[in-house]
């Protein structure tokens, strides 16, 4: 009850704060586990996520550093991952490994480590390749998330999803994102057409065209 009530929490937020949340769905299924890495430029991140890992039928964890705001995030996967508690940190990754290794959980990683402005990308943070390591059989899918406020009231949100790969390194793991952002920025360019993962709210004079209310 409380996971449909925090899944329910997250919808309602996504709705009410972007136009539409748009996907370039993945081509195949993935076999679980899977790390899913994308770039960390917008405060919704984690709840765009929530969504593609719901849509997919994954069982999913992720990592949030303001967990003790809201630990109810447990409930749909959440883990704390507090900044200033390194033993805490510890326990999470090792709890994570083992999660993934005997109930193939997948996660939701962004291992730039820190929410900050687009468009560039930091450095990739050393956790990635620990991961990646520590589970066997894992598949890594590079994500890109792009916001833009332009046509609409509110932003909309894309989601592009790369082909799975076995790790590499944490260059190639970079260099994956940013390619798959230059795509997904052509490709709303392109006017591509997406299909929706999320519908969000329409712009006003959507919402109330008085146009509808004249008679013939």
């Amino acid at each position: 009850m409380i996971g449909r009530f925090v899944g329910g929490m997250i919808r309602r937020s996504t709705r009410a704060r972007l136009r539409n949340l748009w996907w370039n769905p993945p081509q195949q299924e993935f076999a679980p586990p899977v790390i899913f890495y994308a770039n960390h430029h917008g405060w919704l991140d984690g709840y765009l996520m929530f969504h593609a890992v719901t849509k997919l039928g994954l069982r999913s964890l992720d990592w949030i550093e303001e967990f003790d705001a809201f630990p109810l995030f447990a409930k749909v996967g959440g883990m704390r991952f507090a900044r200033n508690d390194a033993m805490d940190r510890a326990k999470t990754i090792r709890r994570t490994i083992r999660l993934m290794r005997s109930e193939k959980r997948s996660l939701v990683l962004f291992p730039e480590g820190v929410l900050h402005r687009p468009p560039g990308l930091l450095p990739f943070q050393p956790t990635l390749d620990l991961m990646a390591r520590s589970v066997p059989g894992v598949s890594l899918v590079p994500v890109a998330i792009l916001y833009e406020e332009s046509m609409h009231e509110r932003p909309e949100a894309w989601l592009g999803f790369g082909e799975p790969h076995d790790f590499v390194s944490l260059e190639d793991a970079q260099v994956r994102v940013e390619s798959g952002l230059a795509d997904l920025r052509q490709k709303i360019a392109d006017d591509f057409s997406f299909p929706v993962l999320a519908t969000g709210t329409a712009d006003v004079n959507e919402r109330w065209d008085m146009r509808r209310m004249k008679r013939p």
